[in-house]
């Protein structure tokens, strides 16, 4: 029987911390991956609704561990990949390695995101490289590369990829050459580079001016410690495309439309921290997607070959999810890459990945499997299935 090590970080209990980091392992629930608005499954969520036009500040704190899975997630993964063999639990602290050493299971499912540093969505599958473990997914570079936002778009630039014209600045004083010099037209959208799961992503980010552009930089840089993207804005309609897959093979699954037209009045077309955690509420829940998406055929064969350049330029491998954001010209743009996707189970948590899947006939346990068998097939690694699965 095939030996699965299943790699994940669980969201911390905030009774207990690991050694070494600024958290813990084992836990309750609270905010879960991208993109869940929040999960309902236990009715929780940090902060409250909040007035248009009184936005949160940028947070860090309370969204350190966004990125993160709840055991609710961890279970229903677990679940799925046991349909394909033994499924040894790997988590991702600082013992992990050990452990990977001592299990030598015969491939690796990731999906930890790490905490700290550029690269830490890197650190397992470079772990699993030194002790030549396979493991499903993309490897070092491309998690490093896709979690820095500029070079990725940088990428997406020498291949002639569409992607918003964009700087960035590491400080007040390129903050002001930037606007001196007039290299980006307004409205801007100011992110932390570094950052997934809308972490510093409001509504205060959208930049009318010279004068908000040095507020909002500020902010960002003193609350993240790490450069920001700025990037003109993309006025069109958006949507988010997972792929599965490899070479010949990848595809794209059933488009997700983001519905603007659901958010409170006055809100800007942001799928960012306030309409995930705050507006999107258990007792008055946003119908924020569409899946499939009602776009005419021409214009969901151009999302999905710009996504699938996208997925190959920068080297994405088994599966991933791809933000695309049409400009003021219907062109789709490339907005951001995500190599590890959110896969939370419960359909009412909006999760995207598992929508667009659903929309193509696949169960949450066949999107998880879909995930390892491209992966073994691309290692040549048999794998076989439980007797509770199909053989």
């Amino acid at each position: 029987m095939t030996r699965i090590g299943f790699c994940y970080n669980q969201k911390p209990d905030a009774a207990r911390t690991i050694e070494g980091q600024r958290g813990p392992s084992a836990a309750t629930s609270g905010f879960d991956v991208e993109p869940s608005s929040f999960s309902r499954s236990n009715g929780t969520r940090g902060g409250s609704a909040v007035a248009l036009n009184a936005a949160p500040e940028i947070l860090a704190p309370d969204d350190i561990y966004a990125e993160w899975d709840s055991p609710e997630t961890i279970v229903a993964v677990e679940r799925a990949l046991s349909g394909l063999g033994e499924v040894v639990r790997l988590e991702a602290t600082p013992d992990f390695p050990q452990e990977l050493r001592a299990t030598r299971p015969d491939i690796v499912f990731n999906m930890a995101e790490g905490l700290v540093g550029q690269n830490r969505e890197a650190h397992v599958p470079a772990i699993c490289e030194f002790y030549g473990i396979a493991y499903s997914g993309s490897d070092p570079f491309t998690l490093s590369l896709a979690l820095h936002k500029a070079r990725t778009k940088q990428m997406l630039q020498f291949y002639g990829i569409p992607t918003a014209p964009f700087a960035l600045v590491d400080s007040i004083a390129e903050t002001k050459a930037v606007r001196r010099a007039n290299l980006l037209r307004y409205p801007l959208f100011a992110k932390p580079v570094q950052e997934g799961s809308s972490k510093g992503i409001t509504e205060r980010n959208y930049i009318r001016d010279g004068d908000e552009l040095v507020a909002v930089v500020g902010q960002l840089l003193d609350t993240y410690k790490q450069p920001v993207l700025l990037e003109e804005f993309l006025p069109g309609a958006e949507f988010t495309c997972g792929v599965i897959g490899n070479g010949k093979d990848a595809r794209v699954l059933p488009l997700v439309g983001i519905r603007f037209d659901v958010l409170p009045e006055g809100a800007l077309p942001i799928y960012g921290f306030e309409a995930k955690w705050i507006w999107d509420r258990p007792d008055q829940p946003l119908q924020m997607f569409d899946c499939p998406a009602p776009v005419n055929e021409s214009l969901r064969h151009a999302i999905e070959e710009v996504t699938l350049r996208a997925y190959r330029a920068i080297g994405c491998r088994d599966w991933s999810r791809i933000d695309v954001r049409l400009d003021a010209r219907g062109i789709p743009n490339i907005v951001e890459i995500n190599p590890l996707p959110g896969i939370l189970p419960n359909p009412e948590d909006n999760s995207c990945l598992p929508k667009a899947a659903a929309a193509a006939g696949m169960s949450y346990e066949e999107l998880i499997q879909a995930c390892l068998l491209a992966a073994a097939k691309r290692q040549g690694i048999r794998i076989g299935r439980n007797r509770r699965g199909k053989k």
